[in-house]
């Protein structure tokens, strides 16, 4: 809050740190108990530059379930056997899709059912009896992951360092970008238990990774073959099917915030805007075939516009310091032309524009956004993260959002509280904030790959009154350009 030059988006609120360089952030923790995670945003270098962001209760302040007897962060990763960044090259050069990954991971290393790994696998030990809390975080690229242990409950008690009322799971579904804390009980006869994540893939005829990552949970007691004086193979969890929507929706419809958070949801809107999410193709330009869909290249949108990041200055610092021509503040708050957003989209439709807009809000305004997915290319889950803010997600569904019949199923009482929103696979979800933190804040898709072809915008929320929502000024150790 209040500190937007330690938010990190590279030409959003500063430009990188050039090699050889350091830069500090510096930031208020307020109303955020849980999980978080830091990484790179520069580029695809946070497919390795990335860690766990914890935040404990306040001293004195208990936990709102049963205090765990150990805590475990569970960073979820995704791995090149090249490397990362001649990757994207690739991928730009020729507009088409990036290769996908060649494992998965759990806390860096992939488990012993890829080939030549089984040193490579992370172990966690346990006491019978003991209460775990997993942290789990998906620090993958491109892909959404599912998450179980086998043999063994989940109770889902956390999702981007905001507490929810307990629910108990055996599998998770995690977004790039999504934080999830759940309570696990050691109370299975002594052995060794995977932890296992696979994808989540919901684009057609999309190639993904379709590998399994394992980590061994072992209790300190489990004992030995006769035979050969080792351990038992530790027994492997069902997951589900890569395209199982009705697990993940059977997940997501469970997530309700505390009753503590009643009463602030905003219920009178200000700002009513409605963005689709989605792929598109841009026509190849003279010059080597693109190797997109029908000699296209790639790109992606809201609301048909398809995000270009400046190069000269970042946008905060071109806000902040009155510099012309970096951006402009006419993003569409509607599509520009309305279509069935999820059935069969004309052709004419599938070409976005390129273009460096931002939508600006007044300090202290209340927001409701719909995003909706297209069919354009292919539907496809979206894992949209705003900076700078938590929402609330009053609602989500299938289909093209229908406000006579929708509006009305909204939950304004507990609705889950989230800085990154699974937009469904061909459906929709409403958020709603209030305008309250100065600054220029990206929201984008957090699949890397889609950011990378413009699924992506940003707010510009400008100062309130008074000293205390003013945007400090720059530190002056901000990464020139």
């Amino acid at each position: 809050m209040r500190t937007p030059w330690a938010d990190g988006p590279e030409y959003v609120t500063q430009c990188p740190i050039q090699p050889g360089g350091s830069y500090t952030y510096r930031f208020p923790i307020e109303n955020q108990d849980g999980t978080l995670w830091w990484h790179a945003h520069s580029r695809w270098l946070r497919a390795t530059v990335y860690g766990a962001l914890i935040i404990y209760p306040k001293l004195g302040v208990p936990y709102p379930f049963q205090k765990p007897n150990k805590e475990i962060p569970i960073l979820l990763g995704e791995w090149w056997n090249r490397d990362i960044i001649s990757v994207l090259r690739q991928a730009q050069f020729t507009g088409a899709a990036p290769n996908v990954s060649d494992a998965y991971t759990i806390n860096g290393k992939p488990g012993d059912l890829y080939k030549c790994s089984s040193k490579e696998t992370v172990k966690f030990y346990v006491k019978f009896g003991e209460n775990v809390l997993l942290r789990v975080i998906n620090a993958a690229l491109n892909q959404e992951l599912f998450f179980t242990v086998a043999n063994h409950m989940l109770t889902v008690v956390g999702n981007d360092a905001a507490y929810n009322k307990p629910f108990t799971t055996r599998v998770i579904m995690l977004g790039p970008g999504q934080t999830t804390n759940v309570l696990l009980t050691a109370n299975q006869p002594a052995g060794r238990y995977y932890m296992a994540t696979r994808a989540y893939a919901t684009a057609q005829n999309a190639p993904f990774d379709n590998t399994t990552a394992t980590a061994i949970l072992e209790y300190d007691s489990v004992p030995c073959t006769a035979k050969t004086g080792l351990a038992p193979r530790p027994l492997l969890p069902p997951l589900p099917a890569f395209n199982d929507t009705g697990t993940v929706t059977a997940f997501t419809s469970q997530l309700r915030s505390l009753s503590s958070k009643n009463g602030q949801v905003p219920t009178q809107i200000d700002e009513n805007l409605f963005f689709t999410v989605g792929l598109g193709l841009i026509n190849c330009m003279p010059g080597p075939r693109c190797q997109g869909p029908n000699n296209t290249r790639f790109a992606a949108s809201m609301n048909n516009i398809s995000f270009v990041l400046p190069r000269r200055t970042s946008l905060l610092q071109a806000y902040y310091q009155n510099i012309p021509g970096v951006y402009t503040t006419d993003f569409p708050p509607v599509p520009p032309m309305m279509f069935d957003y999820t059935g069969n989209v004309s052709r004419a439709l599938w070409q976005p524009r390129k273009a460096t807009k931002l939508y600006k809000l007044k300090f202290g305004s209340s927001v409701q956004l719909v995003l909706q997915d297209t069919a354009i290319v292919s539907t496809e889950d979206h894992p949209i993260h705003l900076h700078g803010y938590h929402f609330y997600v009053v609602g989500q569904g299938f289909g093209n959002f229908n406000p006579n019949r929708d509006t009305a199923r909204f939950n304004l009482i507990d609705p889950p509280v989230r800085n990154t929103i699974n937009v469904p696979v061909g459906g929709w979800a409403v958020i709603r904030f209030v305008a309250d933190n100065p600054g220029v804040w990206l929201m984008h898709c957090h699949i890397d790959s889609h950011l990378t072809w413009g699924l992506a915008m940003s707010f510009l929320v400008e100062n309130g009154p008074g000293e205390l929502q003013s945007v400090v000024p720059p530190p002056p150790d901000l990464p020139p350009c």
